[in-house]
């Protein structure tokens, strides 16, 4: 399966997760391709917060951005009045959620993520939509029993 449409089809995934949900949701046409405009991947609100989402998907290598994409994803996510976040989903993993601010900036400018880092500091799914948040080993106060 090509890259392209692999990654057409984690962006269907993520934008009918969004919809079970309850989030409003919508998947701009060939983002990145189809117009002048850098737009993001994905669009999702739910009355109270709205999000401009760039997704990205990998088997298991680190997953790359281009700083020109970030700060696009950034720029429209100010003037549309949402939250920019890059959504990472390796194979056999869920989705993972990160602020831009957040990412590794490569010495090139690049922004990665890799699986060990999506797997330890993203914000998962069910805390990403709402749900509880999943609790780390190391946000537990050892002194608690």
């Amino acid at each position: 399966m090509s890259s392209n449409r692999k990654g057409d089809r984690r962006e269907r995934e993520l934008v009918n997760r969004l919809d079970e949900a309850g989030f409003a949701v919508m998947r701009a046409p060939a983002s990145g391709s189809a117009t002048e405009r850098e737009l993001p991947d994905v669009l999702a609100g739910d009355g109270d917060v709205f999000y401009a989402i760039e997704a990205k998907s990998s088997s298991g290598r680190p997953i790359y951005l281009s700083g020109e994409e970030v700060e696009a994803l950034i720029y429209f996510a100010q003037n549309f009045g949402a939250k920019a976040r890059i959504g990472v989903r390796f194979d056999r993993e869920e989705w993972f959620f990160f602020h831009p601010g957040d990412l590794h900036v490569t010495d090139g400018g690049n922004y990665r993520v890799k699986k060990e880092t999506a797997l330890a500091e993203g914000e998962g799914f069910d805390s990403f939509v709402g749900g509880p948040a999943q609790s780390r080993l190391t946000d537990v106060d050892e002194g608690v029993e």
